[in-house]
């Protein structure tokens, strides 16, 4: 039976800190990587994450920080990495430490921008890690309502199912229910996708289109996911589990989803830049909508949805004009 050893946190955000109080609670002692030296001096003053989730309370004895990656990554065995897709090789230049020998999960709902590759993907082409060695996590699962744990169900996706179990096993609990899979990269595209829906939907509420409308604008991008995970990955696998829907549908209703918030900003008539500024968080989507273009250049795939929100978003097209162009599209 595989056995995760001991398990590192690289990340600091919100998932992050959800993630690192589900693990500690089981294991009482967590690696946790953080890039800045005044974030940990703050969380080690105050006992939480200063700048996210600050409700969830830390023991700090089970806790080693360190703003150097390489310190991390030598002392622990199973890396969860957690931080946006945006700035993952920025964080991953500083690694001098060998990682193919590590198991490694990513919780990163994103791609890898310029390489255009899902997380799991880059590890094994960049690192040369196995992909027996590889797993992602995924579910419908906001940050805030792990940290107030409220019931959510995850999934572990590792092409080695006892790695997959074992690290599942680390990850149950009373308010976490857990399930396996073998299907990571259908899982990986899958969160990439429903951040870009995401964003769709919050571009239809912020042009005060009602829920009747909503619900068909679900129905046509699951359907729109499904013909994309089967034109790059065909598998035997259900798109109403609640890994892919589920996770649709939680990004696209909830008031917790970053990506439909910047959406609405968006169908309002704010700017990119304006929309960005006033979060204050990384919306996923929005470099997940340009990755999932250039990905289906070549794989043609019709996705009417994505191609309405790229070119919202980075043609500059009206949301007005290019929403209902898309409306005129489904039935």
């Amino acid at each position: 039976m595989f056995d995760c050893g001991r398990i590192a946190i690289i990340g600091g955000g919100s998932w992050a800190t959800a993630i690192a109080k589900i693990v500690v609670a089981h294991t009482h002692h967590i690696g946790w990587y953080m890039r800045r030296d005044d974030r940990i001096e703050d969380f080690k003053r105050l006992g939480h994450n200063p700048a996210y989730l600050t409700s969830v309370r830390f023991n700090m004895e089970e806790i080693t920080f360190a703003s150097d990656i390489n310190k991390i990554v030598q002392a622990y065995d199973t890396l969860i990495f957690v931080t946006p897709s945006a700035y993952i090789k920025n964080h991953l230049k500083k690694l001098k430490t060998r990682i193919k020998d590590k198991f490694v999960v990513t919780a990163i709902k994103g791609i890898v921008p310029d390489d255009n590759l899902i997380c799991s993907e880059y590890f094994h082409q960049v690192y040369d890690i196995p992909y027996e060695n590889l797993a992602c996590l995924g579910g419908p699962s906001h940050a805030e309502e792990v940290a107030l744990e409220r019931l959510s169900y995850l999934t572990v996706a590792c092409s080695d199912r006892d790695k997959a179990r074992a690290f599942s096993d680390v990850l149950a609990c009373d308010y976490i229910k857990t399930k396996i899979s073998s299907d990571v990269v259908g899982i990986e595209y899958a969160s990439v996708l429903k951040n870009v829906y995401a964003i769709a939907a919050g571009i239809c509420n912020g042009l005060k289109y009602g829920d009747n409308f909503m619900a068909v604008l679900m129905a046509n991008a699951v359907q729109e996911m499904s013909r994309f995970l089967t034109s790059v990955y065909p598998l035997d696998r259900n798109i109403t589990d609640s890994v892919y829907l589920g996770d649709l549908l939680v990004t696209g209703y909830s008031n917790f989803s970053r990506n439909r918030t910047f959406g609405t900003m968006i169908g309002k008539g704010y700017s990119i830049k304006s929309a960005q500024i006033e979060m204050e968080m990384i919306a996923e989507g929005y470099f997940g909508t340009k990755c999932m273009k250039e990905i289906n250049r070549h794989s043609h795939v019709n996705m009417p949805i994505l191609d309405a929100v790229y070119n919202i978003l980075y043609e500059r097209i009206s949301p007005q004009i290019e929403i209902k162009l898309l409306t005129d599209s489904f039935r």
